[in-house]
């Protein structure tokens, strides 16, 4: 009796580690480059390393490069861990970001790494655009050095609001505010898109500082490529499945950790914010009324 026993608890053990070695297997994230992504620019500049779980973009005189995502994503998370451009990166542009590539009518969700002389801070900006308006720039001064390792830039997106992270900081908040009529970008998948390119006409000081060609080639690397929401098309109830890990009551609105963080963000890094720019915006916007 005691081996029948005895018997089944290691029974019953190698079917509990076989479940969670399958449940792991199937929900294991991040992702290799291929599996969800594709080089939609210049493929002689975006090498693979490590079998694919990593990617090297190269931007020199000839071409800079891009990937994007294989499918489109109504709602989700999307984040990717970056090693940014080192050294004198000025006039370069680091772009991570989901877009709906409808024209005129666009939503698109933007992190833009704007490159520096040595030694000066590296600044991100984030943009939103709903419905095909954007100028909805903010600037934050990373405080650390994005391009001495890798660090991890997401984008949450659900029903409630868009949040852009670093390292699980969130330093921009887009809130739906359609109650108070202002639009939201919900009704348009998005991919997931990324591009190292030149844009010495603004990027760095507002293009005092231009790009510098005997130091390139230049270099930013990929990996931990992590995709989860409502692949497009897929099933019509998806997007609006309020069961959905990212619509849950911890991903509506920041916790109270998150916004002492975002708070710190805003009065320590923060350098630009189009709702306090009274020469672009003389009448700050809605959006910037309601409560961003």
């Amino acid at each position: 009796m005691a081996k029948l026993t005895s018997l089944k608890y290691s029974a019953a053990i190698l079917i509990l580690l076989y479940a969670l070695t399958f449940s792991f297997s199937v929900s294991a994230r991040p992702a290799t480059f291929l599996q969800d992504f594709k080089v939609s620019w210049a493929n002689s500049h975006i090498k693979q390393i490590d079998g694919g779980r990593a990617i090297q973009l190269i931007l020199d005189q000839n071409s800079g490069c891009g990937f994007a995502s294989k499918s489109k994503y109504l709602f989700g998370r999307v984040s990717m861990k970056i090693k940014l451009v080192t050294g004198d990166s000025a006039g370069t542009v680091t772009a991570f970001y989901m877009n709906s590539d409808t024209d005129n009518v666009r939503d698109e969700l933007d992190f833009e790494f704007l490159g520096n002389r040595s030694g000066q801070p590296y600044t991100v900006q984030t943009n939103v655009y709903v419905h095909g308006k954007g100028d909805k720039e903010q600037r934050v001064n990373l405080w650390f050095d994005p391009s001495a390792d890798f660090h991890t830039y997401t984008i949450l997106w659900n029903h409630h609001h868009a949040v852009f992270y670093v390292d699980s900081v969130p330093i921009r908040v887009y809130k739906n505010n359609e109650a108070k009529g202002i639009p939201f970008p919900k009704f348009q998948p998005m991919g997931v898109y990324s591009t190292l390119w030149e844009a010495d006409d603004w990027a760095t000081r507002g293009g005092l500082e231009k790009i510098n060609w005997s130091k390139s080639p230049f270099y930013a690397y990929y990996k931990d490529f992590d995709i989860e929401g409502c692949a497009m098309p897929g099933p019509a109830n998806c997007a609006s499945n309020p069961r959905n890990w990212w619509e849950g009551a911890n991903y509506q609105q920041l916790s109270a950790v998150e916004a002492r963080q975002y708070r710190w963000v805003r009065m320590n890094h923060m350098i630009y914010d189009y709702c306090t720019d009274k020469s672009r915006n003389p009448v700050p916007p809605p959006e910037c009324v309601a409560g961003i």
